[in-house]
């Protein structure tokens, strides 16, 4: 599984790494909002509840399916403009400015992205136009709660409203908070944008985006970038340019903008402190695999403790040799052991450091 960019005849001047405000406000909110995803940031947002304003923190209770899911594409707004071309601002009024600039169909469409699982990656009507989406959109609502629904009615009713009482919000989070934070990663953005910007002109796309993360690589003979997804689908820049946003708040997400017609856009974590290259998607299926047997699991126990030759671990465990070494080469495939030579003898052992990473590689998977 994996998303997919056609970056045929994209032009090098068309790709562009800039941070964002709004995309920074957006991650600030959802970690708010789903802290066990960033147990990194605990601190800050311990910090940040604790002197939050009750009435702000009930409007950001009011329309938190906008950011709690991951966070809606509204928070990269500049991907929605016409041309496909635009960058994000340099302040948050700026980026406020280009949210101001979509249309009321390509807002609402985005605000019920998560809500109501409207068609993403697929030209077809939005919930605005169409009646029968719109009906759709209602009864989806409706399953989150009668809060989610109210706020639905209120958006499907007057868009202008709730686009107003939404950027009012992000000016109160930006004077509550965001504008202190801010001030505090920016230069780390900054920085991280400059850093891969250079690779770009001096070594090239490919070069640029391992930088990005290891999830992310370009086929040059396909003109297309694949980024390792626990999700499908595919997008182009066609005519336009491919956007690189960097995150300070929002690791371990890695996401790709791919809504139908809009940039493209990678909004990628910086650089990790860990050195340790995540898991891919594969890599964790094969190692969860391996994991599920009885049989394996038994021997990771000997294995965790000591290192065995096949023949110790058959008689340990009551097996022949021929049926250990099938299951050896299911975990040695999957990269849980590691394997020496002692004279004529192989000794495999469980790669201790590598399972106890599963976990976090597992969340780091399904949260990428």
């Amino acid at each position: 599984m994996s998303l997919r960019i056609d970056i045929a005849g994209l032009r090098p001047e068309r790709i562009a790494v800039v941070p964002s405000p709004l995309a920074e406000l957006g991650m600030a909110l959802h970690a708010l909002s789903e802290p066990g995803h960033h147990p990194g940031l605990q601190g800050w947002v311990t910090g940040v509840t604790a002197r939050l304003d009750p009435h702000l923190a009930d409007r950001m209770c009011e329309a938190d399916f906008l950011w709690r899911t991951t966070f809606s594409d509204l928070f990269l707004p500049c991907a929605g403009v016409p041309g496909r071309t635009a960058l994000p601002g340099a302040t948050l009024a700026e980026d406020l400015d280009l949210l101001d600039k979509l249309t009321d169909e390509q807002f609402v469409d985005g605000a019920l992205e998560f809500t109501c699982a409207l068609p993403y990656g697929l030209p077809g009507p939005g919930a605005l136009a169409d009646a029968g989406m719109r009906r759709l959109a209602l009864e989806r609502a409706a399953t989150r709660g009668p809060r989610q629904l109210h706020f639905s009615e209120r958006l499907l009713a007057d868009p202008p409203r709730i686009r107003a009482w939404l950027r009012q919000f992000l000016e109160d989070c930006d004077e509550a908070f965001f504008a202190e934070t801010w001030a505090r990663l920016r230069h780390q953005l900054a920085a991280d944008a400059r850093h891969k910007t250079d690779l770009l002109r001096r070594k090239g796309l490919a070069e640029a985006l391992a930088a990005v993360s290891p999830a992310v690589a370009l086929d040059e003979a396909a003109a297309c970038v694949t980024v390792d997804k626990l999700n499908e689908g595919r997008t182009a820049t066609r005519d336009g340019g491919l956007l690189l946003v960097p995150t300070s708040l929002g690791r371990p997400h890695l996401m790709v903008l791919h809504r139908h017609a809009w940039q493209p856009v990678l909004h990628y974590p910086v650089a990790s402190p860990d050195p340790v290259a995540p898991a891919s998607v594969e890599q964790l299926a094969l190692r969860m695999t391996a994991l599920s047997h009885p049989v394996r699991m038994r021997l990771c126990r000997s294995l965790a403790r000591s290192a065995f030759t096949t023949g110790e671990l058959a008689r340990v465990h009551g097996m022949t040799p021929p049926e250990i070494s099938r299951h050896l080469s299911v975990l040695k495939k999957a990269g849980l052991l590691t394997t020496r030579r002692r004279g004529r003898y192989v000794l495999h052992q469980l790669d201790v450091p590598v399972v106890a990473r599963l976990g976090s590689d597992f969340l780091e998977g399904v949260l990428r």
